[in-house]
C-alpha cells in the first residue's frame, strides 16, 4: 500500500521527467531554428558570392574603369595610324626627333613604363610636335632616366630596343607606340614579345637590323650616360626636362601641367627671344 510520501517522490520524479523532456524539446526546437538560419546565411553567401563574381566580371568586360591594359590586337592598326600622323614627315636622328639646325632643344628624360610620361605623351606633347617640331622651331631629345619600370634589367632592355629603332631613324615612332600601348604599373607585361610586337608596328622598321642592333655596346652606354646626366642636372622623377638654345646652356623647365601645353609653349618662346 502506497503512503503519501511515496506519491510525493513519484510527482517529483514524473515533474523532472517532464522538465527534461521540455528542455530538451527546447534544445532541439533552438537548434532547428539555428539550422535554418545556418541554411539562410548559407544561401544569401552564395548569392552574395554570385552577384560579386557577375560584376567582377562586367567590370573586367568594360575595360575595369581607370585600369588601362595593352590594348587589344583589333586596335593596333589605329594606334599606329595615330603615331605615323604625329611624327611622320618629321625628321629624325637618333634619339632626336625634328631638324637638326631648330633653335631650341628640348630635352626630355623618360622612363617608357612611367605613366605619368604617357599623360605627357598623350596630352602636351602632340601640340608642341605641331605647333614648334614640325615647323623646324623646335627638336627634341629624348634621354633614359630609369623611375618607374622595377627592374633594372627591363629597363635597359626596353630603352635600348627604342634606341634601336633610332638607329633607323625610327625611335620616335618606337616611344609613341610604346606609350600609347604602355600597360598597367608593376604588371609585368614588358615581355620580348611586347617589345617585337612594337617593332612590327613601326612602318619601314627592318626587324633583321633593328634586332642586331639591340646588342650595340654603344646603346647600353648612351642608357647609362643619360642616367649620369639626369643625375648631373638633380632629377629624381619624369618626365624631367632640360630647354635653352640649341648649342647652348640648358636650364630646367618648369611645368605646370603635362596635359596642357601653355607652360612648355612659354619656356619655348622664352628661349626663342633669349
Amino acid at each position: 500500500m502506497s503512503t503519501v510520501e511515496d506519491d510525493e517522490q513519484d510527482l517529483t520524479r514524473k515533474q523532472r521527467r517532464e522538465q527534461a523532456r521540455a528542455k530538451r524539446k527546447e534544445l532541439e526546437q533552438a537548434e532547428a531554428a539555428s539550422a535554418v538560419r545556418r541554411t539562410r546565411l548559407t544561401q544569401l553567401g552564395i548569392v552574395v558570392a554570385i552577384v560579386v563574381v557577375i560584376i567582377i566580371a562586367v567590370v573586367i568586360a568594360t575595360g575595369g574603369g581607370a585600369k588601362k591594359g595593352v590594348p587589344k590586337a583589333s586596335e593596333l592598326p589605329k594606334v599606329s595610324s595615330e603615331v605615323t600622323s604625329l611624327v611622320g614627315g618629321i625628321p629624325q636622328n637618333g634619339n632626336t626627333l625634328g631638324n637638326p639646325n631648330a633653335p631650341v632643344t628640348l630635352q626630355y628624360f623618360g622612363d617608357l613604363e612611367c605613366p605619368i610620361c604617357r599623360d605627357f605623351t598623350l596630352g602636351a606633347l602632340p601640340s608642341l610636335i605641331q605647333k614648334y617640331v614640325r615647323g623646324g622651331t623646335l627638336k627634341i631629345e629624348y634621354l633614359s632616366l630609369e623611375t618607374a619600370t622595377k627592374e633594372p634589367e627591363t629597363f635597359k632592355t626596353q630603352q635600348i630596343a627604342a634606341l634601336a629603332a633610332g638607329k633607323q631613324q625610327k625611335m620616335w615612332d618606337y616611344i609613341e607606340l610604346f606609350y600609347h600601348e604602355q600597360g598597367e604599373e608593376d604588371s609585368g607585361y614588358v615581355t620580348e614579345s611586347y617589345l617585337q610586337k612594337l617593332a612590327q608596328q613601326v612602318p619601314g622598321l627592318n626587324l633583321t637590323t633593328w634586332t642586331s642592333a639591340r646588342s650595340d655596346a654603344e646603346l647600353a652606354n648612351s642608357v647609362t650616360s643619360d642616367g649620369q646626366a639626369a643625375n648631373n642636372a638633380g632629377f629624381t622623377g619624369t618626365p624631367s626636362f632640360l630647354i635653352g638654345k640649341t648649342g647652348g646652356r640648358m636650364q630646367k623647365l618648369e611645368y605646370s601641367s603635362l596635359t596642357e601645353p601653355a607652360s612648355f609653349d612659354s619656356a619655348i618662346e622664352s628661349a626663342l627671344k633669349a
